[in-house]
């Protein structure tokens, strides 16, 4: 269905390849039409329970395709703030995605590929692999979220020193901010194992806690949306039959 992204769906993970290895997985148009697409379905597929984003080849997503985009000097605001908008959806997406998500960072994430990843509930990298918002570099502001999502994971004051340096966030550098969760020789199936995990997990628990996580809200905000929450896992079938498990001492059977 798709010609710049592969997209599976087995055992309950939706795996998704940024397809076009021989740009570093770079971007045009049509790929971001095509991601937005998928990450809609992702959202709507009840058989899916996590997702799993990657890259095909030696690289995650080196941003946009320069040698595909137009001259927007020529175009006007509107024109460019349209194409903008489609990848900050992509990246809105990820982040309103309550299924968990999981960034196998396998090469270079650079500009908008690097919100890409920033944008996933949880990521690991590859040890030759390297974040990078990198847009000072060529003399643009992180467009699609960067400036919004980098301060909020690892603090304004070490985000900034990033983010106006254009520097790359080498692997032992994102490990110790806690911006991934390891540093990964088979980084694919690393997170592969993550979602796996949190796949064999009762659904509506892992969905409501991960939308609980991070809600920008007050804490009385929060304990009330708690309540709902939890209320809706008191009255979810996997909830009892986890708890029927524990009881009995064997592993729970989920009906999917």
């Amino acid at each position: 269905m798709y010609d710049h992204i592969s997209y599976d769906v087995a055992d309950g993970i939706a795996v998704l390849t940024l397809d076009r290895p021989d740009v570093y997985n770079a971007f045009n148009e049509a790929m971001i039409t095509e991601l937005n697409d998928v990450i809609k379905r992702v959202k709507q597929d009840e058989a899916v329970y996590s997702l799993l984003l990657t890259g095909a080849g030696n690289g995650f997503c080196t941003g946009a395709d320069v040698s595909e985009m137009p001259d927007w000097a020529s175009q006007s605001k509107a024109e460019y703030g349209a194409f903008l908008q489609k990848v900050q959806d992509v990246v809105r997406q990820l982040r309103s995605l309550e299924k968990p998500s999981v960034a196998a960072v396998n090469g270079p994430a650079v500009g908008a590929g690097c919100d890409f990843a920033l944008a996933c509930d949880v990521r690991y990298i590859a040890s030759n692999a390297y974040l990078t918002e990198g847009f000072v570099n060529v003399g643009l502001v992180p467009g699609d979220g960067g400036a919004w999502l980098l301060p909020e994971l690892i603090g304004e004051s070490k985000a900034r020193e990033y983010l106006l340096t254009g520097k790359d966030i080498l692997p032992e550098e994102a490990e110790e901010l806690g911006l991934v969760s390891d540093v990964a020789d088979d980084v694919v199936a690393t997170a592969r194992e993550f979602a796996e995990k949190v796949t064999n997990k009762p659904a509506i628990a892992v969905q409501r806690t991960n939308r609980l996580i991070g809600a920008g809200a007050s804490f009385e905000d929060h304990c009330e949306r708690a309540i709902d929450y939890q209320w809706e896992c008191v009255n979810d079938p996997e909830h009892e039959e986890a708890v029927a498990a524990m009881r009995e001492g064997r592993d729970p059977e989920y009906e999917r």
